[in-house]
């Protein structure tokens, strides 16, 4: 989708009643090149494609997401007429949209959103529209505002995500680096691929006991510290029997880092003398127990203790397994060892490509960089092994 153009909903550029005409008339193509003809329809081609990318993703979306979804939709739909007034008659034959496009249609009616709209996300970063003088000014201010959209909704499945997901791409690169190390450091000091295949048997249920118990303790452990720093309720239970001449309940907003006149401000509001937050000043907001995003709330970025070490242990299996592969299925020596490479490389520019992908990157640059570091472990590991076999001679 490097190449795909992508017009943005007016809706979001500018207030809602924005008509699109203020993208500019297109006009129709009557001394325009075979070159810009072309473009056009790629461009055509693209913009019907990113509608029904939206649709289908608002389709199996709820709540706000399905209505912003949609909404941008539409205006992938209006953003393409500005191409067929454009190209006129030339509108009648028709291009195939690119196979990113095509890949993320699929992907976006078979699977859940936030990894198309992380594809998306990097996707609406690329735009022609301002390099070309055939898009309008607007279009291409659109594009960015497109962009952010998008990257706040991919934000609500990341913080969803991160918790457990973290956990469990860490799990996996864990085991894979590991028991790839250790599977080397071993073979190098000449045992027999027996001894080796239980010395990595042995690797990846320590590793992942290891790795799932940390986890446990780690998630438990953060969880606490912010539910013990969290503010309570307790200045509403407490608000009516207070001494308002000494006014403690003051202090509470100074220490929770209000300003004087703005903790004097929200006393007030707690003792009835206003009926509303009406000083604009105050972005300080006592925790509401039902807003699960709020501080106080389920902290949903961390994921659960048990959710954690669960991916952990079986993520941390997982990766450590491909390693012994070779062992289990009786090969040994050198050999062994270089499939192992193999397939731990593999398994290595995936995972580092799932982060790249959902966090907005190049997958192909954090792919390389898992495997980068992953076979400069298992690297170090398997000279250190051969200098313990020469000592062990």
């Amino acid at each position: 989708m490097a190449d795909s153009p992508r017009s943005h909903t007016p809706e979001n550029s500018a207030p809602a009643h924005r008509e699109p005409s203020t993208h500019g008339q297109a006009d129709p193509a009557t001394d325009s090149t075979p070159a810009q003809i072309r473009r056009w329809r790629r461009y055509l081609a693209e913009e019907q494609a990113e509608a029904e990318i939206y649709r289908r993703l608002g389709e199996s979306s709820t709540g706000r997401h399905k209505e912003i979804l949609l909404k941008v939709s539409e205006a992938e739909s209006r953003h393409s007429q500005y191409w067929k007034a454009k190209l006129g008659e030339h509108a009648a034959k028709t291009v195939s949209p690119s196979l990113s496009s095509r890949v993320l249609m699929f992907l976006a009616a078979h699977f859940g959103s936030v990894f198309v709209l992380a594809l998306l996300q990097r996707a609406e970063s690329r735009s022609p529209y301002q390099e070309d003088a055939d898009a309008s000014p607007a279009m291409a201010a659109d594009e960015a505002i497109h962009e952010e959209i998008v990257r706040a909704l991919a934000n609500d499945g990341r913080q969803r995500l991160s918790g457990n997901f973290r956990a469990a791409v860490f799990g996996a690169n864990d085991g894979l680096v590991s028991n790839l190390a250790l599977v080397m450091g071993a073979g190098a000091t000449g045992m027999s691929s027996t001894m080796v295949l239980f010395t990595g048997i042995a690797g990846l249920l320590a590793g992942a006991l290891s790795m799932g118990a940390g986890e446990f303790v780690s998630v438990r452990s953060q969880r606490e510290l912010l539910e013990a720093s969290s503010p309570t309720q307790i200045t509403l239970a407490v608000a009516p029997d207070l001494d308002l001449d000494a006014n403690e309940l003051e202090l509470i907003y100074r220490a929770r880092g209000m300003s004087p006149e703005a903790a004097a401000h929200r006393v007030k509001e707690r003792l009835g003398y206003l009926d509303c937050d009406c000083d604009p000043s105050l972005s300080f907001r006592d925790p509401d127990p039902e807003d699960q995003d709020a501080p106080g709330g389920e902290h949903v970025a961390l994921g659960t203790d048990l959710g954690a070490a669960g991916s952990s242990f079986c993520f941390f299996a997982s990766g450590a397994v491909i390693p012994i592969l070779p062992y289990l299925f009786g090969m040994g020596g050198m050999w062994a060892m270089v499939v192992a490479m193999a397939l731990v490389g593999v398994a290595l520019l995936v995972t580092g490509g799932l982060v790249g992908l959902l966090s907005g990157a190049s997958p192909l640059a954090r792919g390389m960089r898992q495997l980068a570091i992953g076979y400069g472990a298992a690297i170090a590991t398997y000279l250190l092994g051969l200098v313990f076999n020469v000592a062990v001679l």
